[in-house]
């Protein structure tokens, strides 16, 4: 008799990466676009992923190439404020 389907085969793996931008930053990213944080160093870094990777049942890699950030470093304009709510 076969077994139940594992629901969670069909779910695609998460896979974290730590690494540098090109600016030297420390990032940690996710390959879903779902996650990112930004450290001073790569023990920090590294701490924080190996958190994020058990809850998320995820693997941690170290990244080769620069990650590229999905939130600017850039300051906000003058002209820009923050809402006076969130959603």
């Amino acid at each position: 008799m076969p077994s139940a389907p594992d629901p969670e085969c069909d779910q695609p793996a998460i896979i974290i990466s730590v690494g540098q931008d090109k600016a030297g930053h420390w990032l940690v990213q996710d390959n879903a676009s779902r996650l990112e944080g930004r450290f001073v160093s790569f023990a920090a870094a590294m701490s924080y992923a190996r958190a994020q990777r058990d809850l998320y049942h995820a693997a941690v890699e170290v990244a080769i190439a620069p990650l590229i950030a999905l939130v600017s470093f850039v300051p906000a304009a003058g002209s820009e404020t923050a809402m006076s709510r969130a959603a």
